[in-house]
């Protein structure tokens, strides 16, 4: 996956608590053993006015400027619900490369990390606070994972906290495979050994 180091972009609103993975992509819309054509039917539910595709233009994501958004801004205990990984794909393709919200269901933000999507929690009323600035007129927010702070065009900044390993496996782009496989040579001794050792094991 693609390093994630610095996040720059346009936010878009939604402050709404409890998103679950079925508004996020509902399991109707789940029809393809395929990776992609997600981003299309990402929060279905609340975008269309009906089965062919009418966009609700009272819906945030089909309004100009928050086409083009990159960060999302919710409310908390986003991504809760089932484990489904398509509900991490479909805000990806859909242009969003960063969730900004008090809290995120755990198996969500396990996926999130995996996928190259980046949660980042902030308390209650900054995230309210971020919100209304970002419904009131475009806000333009900067997400330095390097430095896990988020800044604001007025100088402000929101300092959040992040896992250390999904930290490190997020800023060099490796996932938790190619993180272990840079230790082949200590796991191939440590093989070696234990096949002396414990032969019958082997």
């Amino acid at each position: 996956m693609d390093p994630v180091t610095r996040i720059e972009g346009l936010a878009a609103a939604l402050p709404r608590e409890n998103i679950d993975t079925d508004a996020i992509i509902p399991s109707r819309d789940i029809t393809s053993p395929s990776r992609e054509g997600f981003g299309a039917k990402l929060f279905a539910p609340w975008r269309y006015l009906d089965d062919q595709g009418t966009e609700n233009p009272a819906f945030v994501l089909n309004r100009e400027p928050w086409r083009q958004a990159r960060i999302l801004i919710a409310g908390r205990n986003f991504g809760c619900g089932s484990s489904r990984e398509m509900a991490v794909w479909a805000l990806l393709q859909f242009g969003l490369r960063c969730v900004i919200a008090p809290s995120f269901g755990t198996i969500f933000r396990n996926n999130a990390v995996r996928n190259a999507l980046l949660t980042v929690e902030l308390p209650a009323d900054v995230v309210t606070s971020l919100c209304e600035q970002a419904a009131a007129e475009p806000l333009l927010l900067v997400v330095d994972l390097r430095t896990c702070e988020v800044r604001l065009p007025d100088g402000a900044v929101h300092r959040f906290a992040f896992n250390d390993n999904d930290r490190e496996m997020l800023l060099s782009g490796m996932d938790a495979i190619e993180r272990t496989w840079q230790h082949r040579d200590a796991i191939e001794r440590f093989e070696a050994q234990d096949r002396e050792r414990r032969p019958w094991v082997w």
